[in-house]
């Protein structure tokens, strides 16, 4: 092949499939891998962003554009021009070590949860050297021969060569409701064309890829618009949480600032700190009082609870999405593979009648043999039983889609031609005029009707899944055969099978529900059968609505009715949506189990949305989560390493609150009457720094079994209310450490400060062992080793200190033996009466989280 380059701006719509190919320099043999690799080269990979790493040296100096981390460096600086070269080195080590933390624990955990994401991938079938290979979609390139079928997601933009009743969902581009039909024909409406990101709901292609990556018009509309990814619920709360923290932080650091210099400038010499100490003094305060490792422990919490999530079969695509996993209170899937073994095994072969009926199964298994659309387990079951079909030739096929909801196939036997259908049995007696007795051909008509309708039900009630089966002869074979040709058909009987439920389900429901998870079964079977499973699992049934039903209502109506019904039977996808949507207008945090080609829709359109590994592409990329295996025992320990997330999240965000405000309102009150600071900078900035390496460990703590009862969502309400609670009880014992240091002792500056240096260290970073359990704390519920390790190393070494050389260069004085037993005193009394405290607390407000 000629080594050029292919005209981006050509427009292949237009072009006949032969112009295309030359331009391409490409043939129906597909590229060598050579050539593939050459263009892989002057093209890029097939993605619509490649996003360039950064080294991980610039990574970790990106970490310096945090706000906090600028105004840290700015007061170093500031100190350092002043003359105040010790106060500026170590202010810049605190920010430096911050960063160090930060980024470490980020960077571990991103690549993990990067390892985890590449588990699942989008491949692509492509002609290479004359061979289907499945290759990576990225590996597509401008020239490679593609084949689709009905569930693949179309990897790049291509132009059809060959085609078959294909129908293509373009919504994701084109905002188009309906699936549209597809041929290779030229022209310049653009049915010849295939485009990145839509995938195929029936049908089957050959095509060419033009376009690739950046160059698709996906990837033009992507580069064009540069929207960031939706926010899920739980970021939105973590933001709204942000934007309060920083008020409240704002307006207290301004006052002990102007404060500061209102004092200073009409003091009468008492005041020994200038401008530059009271600024320095208030950025501390800032910096030490933030919550500043929030975003590294939500992160790192996700990105842990991805690997353990891993371990246990459930693969997170979108670390974002596990707070919301763990806060689901709906689950809606289908049934089968969930509730049943996904092994199906035929039943019964019959007529019209319920008799045995050997043509019914040998034409069922014809139809089986020689379907080439999505692979499904009815047909392997069928083709258990298939025979020698050398005999035959394939003429032509009309695939599957959900709005017929029947298969057909057309097949030569020497002369005679014959069309054989299955599908959904409404289906297939709308196309019927005849069915086979016997050796008779009779009339189906109304009374034929009702009676093959009971024989469905018949067989429907004892769970079983049901296909009719018909035949037409044709007369004379044609060049092409259309959906309008399934008319007037012969109506030979049913194939039924068997899918038993799955051993153990029954426990699973039980536990399901008993962590406040409804379970709504929404399914394209029918209502009988449904019904039938869910009474074999033991799955209480509300009420129950089919697809037919659901068109009549209006949105409002179907709002007014889903959360009592937990049966959704013969619904499309469109109607699934709506379902989906309806539950999350009542509140509800849903998450959506699917498979199918008809299951994406739904899937995006929940909270999160979930598939699995051997599900159809389109499914799999409309995932937020992928389980390796269909399995309601692999989602509740999903569900659990969610809540797990989301509960030492909040730990964190209530530790800080308990103590960190309290401090600050400690800070404001001192600088009322003291005539030094209460604490200088650097000690500030070390005390926040202990106490962050303290918290470290949050994530891998463990849980209690209460937190992990009921879904629980983001709530700003319950968190003022827990800093309003809190805060002024570690405020208060500040101040009584202030009288004792002042009053009692008349401590020196140094004396005082390192005090409150030790006593604030010990309360704020030892309250985790309170705030982290409703229990109490080493008895009724223990921390994990990690942060009990790092909780009372933390402390010790900020205790140490004071008694060393290195606390004479932080300033601090050591204290005598009764000041320091007071101090122990003091924080021991603080943390019972914090005990204390949390059981009013969360008797009266554990409700609202």
């Amino acid at each position: 092949m000629e080594n050029k380059n292919i005209d981006k701006s050509a427009d292949f719509a237009a072009m006949s499939v032969e112009a295309v190919l030359r331009l391409l320099d490409a043939d129906l043999q597909g590229l060598t891998a050579a050539e593939a690799g050459r263009r892989l080269l002057v093209y890029g990979k097939n993605e619509i962003t490649q996003v360039k790493e950064l080294h991980i040296v610039w990574e970790f100096l990106s970490y310096f554009k945090s706000p906090l981390v600028i105004i840290l460096l700015v007061a170093a600086a500031v100190s350092g021009f002043m003359g105040d070269v010790a106060s500026a080195l170590i202010i810049a080590l605190m920010a430096l070590f911050s960063v160090a933390l930060d980024f470490f624990e980020e960077y571990s955990a991103g690549r993990a949860a990067k390892k985890l994401k590449e588990k699942v991938k989008i491949m692509a079938c492509a002609v290479r050297g004359g061979v289907k290979k499945e290759i990576h979609a990225s590996q597509i390139v401008p020239g490679d021969i593609i084949v689709l079928n009905a569930g693949d997601l179309i990897p790049a933009d291509a132009r059809l060569i060959q085609s078959k009743d294909l129908f293509v969902d373009q919504s994701a581009l084109t905002g188009e409701s309906f699936p549209c039909e597809k041929s290779p024909e030229s022209g310049a409406d653009g049915r010849n064309m295939l485009f990145a990101g839509t995938s195929v709901i029936s049908g089957q292609a050959i095509a060419a890829v033009v376009r690739t990556g950046a160059n698709t018009e996906f990837g033009k509309i992507a580069a064009a618009i540069s929207r960031p990814e939706a926010k899920s619920e739980f970021e939105i709360g973590a933001a709204k949480f942000g934007v309060f923290i920083a008020r409240v932080v704002l307006i207290l650091v301004l006052f002990i600032f102007l404060f500061n210099i209102l004092r200073h400038l009409g003091g009468g010499g008492q005041f020994q700190y200038g401008v530059i100490q009271s600024f320095l003094f208030a950025v501390a305060i800032a910096v030490g009082l933030t919550p500043e490792l929030l975003p590294m422990i939500v992160s790192v919490t996700m990105a842990r609870g991805s690997l353990k999530m891993s371990k246990k079969g459930v693969i997170v695509k979108k670390l974002s999405s596990i707070p919301n996993f763990g806060g689901m209170d709906v689950l809606c899937t289908d049934k089968t593979g969930t509730l049943t073994e996904n092994k199906i095994t035929l039943v019964t072969y019959v007529d019209i009648s319920g008799k045995k009926d050997e043509r019914v199964l040998e034409s069922a298994c014809i139809n089986s043999y020689f379907q080439t659309g999505i692979e499904n387990p009815m047909d392997k079951a069928l083709l258990e039983f298939k025979k020698n079909y050398a005999a035959m030739e394939k003429i032509d096929e009309l695939p599957f889609d959900f709005d017929r909801r029947i298969l057909s196939v057309i097949v030569r036997l020497g002369k005679k031609i014959s069309m054989v259908s299955k599908g959904s049995p409404e289906s297939v007696f709308e196309r019927c005029k005849f069915y086979r007795a016997g050796d008779k051909r009779l009339k189906f008509d109304k009374e034929a009707r009702m009676v093959a309708r009971r024989q469905y039900h018949l067989l429907s009630e004892g769970g079983n899944r049901v296909l009719a089966v018909a035949v037409k002869k044709i007369k004379a074979a044609e060049s092409a055969f259309s959906k309008n040709d399934e008319c007037g058909l012969e109506f030979l009987g049913f194939v039924s099978f068997y899918d038993p439920p799955k051993a153990g389900v029954k426990n699973v429901l039980r536990k399901l529900e008993s962590i406040g998870i409804a379970i709504k079964i929404i399914t394209g079977d029918n209502e009988l059968v449904t019904q039938k499973i869910c009474r074999d699992v033991e799955l209480p049934i509300a009420g129950f609505l089919t697809g037919g039903q659901i068109d009549k209502m209006t949105d409002q109506a179907l709002q007014a009715r889903v959360e009592a019904v937990t049966i959704f039977a013969r619904c499309s996808p469109i109607q699934k949506n709506r379902v989906i949507a309806a539950l999350r207008a009542r509140g509800r945090v849903v998450s959506y189990l699917g498979d199918g080609i008809n299951d994406a829709p739904p899937m995006k359109t929940a909270d999160v949305g979930i598939s699995v590994d051997n599900a159809v592409d389109v499914a799999r990329e409309a995932a937020d989560i992928v389980l390796t295996k269909k399995d309601l025992g692999v989602l509740l320990d999903g569900v659990i390493e969610g809540r797990k997330v989301f509960g030492n999240t909040m730990k964190y965000i209530m530790m800080g609150l308990s103590s960190n405000f309290g401090n600050m309102f400690s800070a404001a009150g001192a600088v009322m009457f003291l005539p030094f600071l209460p604490m200088l900078p650097i000690q500030i900035l070390l005390n926040n720094f202990l106490y962050d390496l303290s918290q470290v460990a949050i994530p891998a703590d463990n849980v209690d079994d209460d937190w992990l009862k009921k879904p629980r969502r983001w709530n700003l309400e319950f968190i003022k209310k827990f800093m309003y609670f809190f805060g002024p009880i570690s405020s208060l014992f500040d101040f009584v450490t202030f009288f004792v240091l002042f009053g009692l002792f008349s401590s020196t500056e140094g004396t005082f400060q390192t005090g409150w240096f030790m006593e604030s260290l010990a309360t704020q970073v030892l309250v985790v062992h309170i705030i982290r359990t409703r229990g109490i704390p080493f008895v009724q519920s223990r921390a994990g080793k990690w942060l009990l390790a790092s909780t009372f190393v933390c402390v010790a070494i900020g205790w140490i200190i004071p008694y060393t050389v290195v606390g004479e260069f932080f300033k601090f004085q050591p204290l005598p033996w009764p000041l320091a037993l007071a101090i122990v005193g003091i924080v021991i009394t603080y943390l019972i009466l914090a005990e204390a405290a949390k059981r009013v607390f969360y008797r009266k407000y554990f409700k609202i989280l």
